[in-house]
């Protein structure tokens, strides 16, 4: 597996994760159940907004589902947000909604970065959504950094695709709802610039 090309010249890739919802608050897996924002999540999608401010995208994504297309509104992108099903969670199959630990006591030792995935993506089909993400980012012509919209996994992933990384990599990458992260170059090699970056509400 081998990622896309840099781009000439250089963009940044800013990541955001959507606000909380009540299954992501109980840790359940929320792949495409379409779990709206808690009233804290809206807050962290103001916050998102203020943190955002000010800042040139010139290419604005956001996963179709209602969560994070309801954090680029209130973030203020709602008008130029481009909806790509790429940027979709992972579909988790029979796992949807299940705790992890529930989970272990059918598939010992699982992991979502290991498997299996029972009547979903396999991790594999996760990446090659990634390395699609990353493609069209690298080779917008607009000016300006790229924003986007999404979800947990999917940008961790989306994270280590953009290393260079096998995507099983983005298991070492923590990411909370209502962050702010940013996937940039040193010279011409990839590298995370800020990661896991909370705006706090008022």
């Amino acid at each position: 597996m081998t990622a896309p090309p840099p781009l000439t010249p250089p963009r940044e890739l800013w990541l955001v994760r959507h606000g909380e919802t009540e299954w992501a608050r109980l840790g359940r897996h929320t792949g495409r159940t379409d779990v709206p924002l808690t009233e804290l999540g809206r807050d962290q999608a103001r916050a998102l907004g203020r943190r955002l401010a000010g800042h040139a995208f010139g290419l604005v994504l956001t996963s179709p589902l209602s969560r994070a297309r309801d954090t680029a509104s209130i973030a203020g992108f709602g008008d130029v947000a481009q909806a790509d099903p790429d940027l979709m969670e992972w579909d988790y199959g029979s796992l949807e909604g299940r705790q992890t630990p529930d989970i272990q006591a059918t598939y010992p030792g699982w992991t979502i970065w290991l498997g299996p995935w029972p009547a979903g993506e396999t991790i594999t089909e996760v990446a090659t959504r990634a390395d699609r993400v990353v493609t069209r980012v690298r080779s917008t012509q607009e000016p300006g950094d790229a924003l986007v919209f999404a979800h947990g996994h999917l940008l961790r992933v989306l994270a280590a695709r953009w290393l260079g990384l096998r995507p099983e990599s983005g298991g070492l990458f923590a990411l909370g709802t209502g962050t702010v992260s940013t996937l940039g170059w040193e010279h011409e090699s990839p590298v995370i610039e800020t990661w896991n970056e909370a705006a706090e509400p008022e």
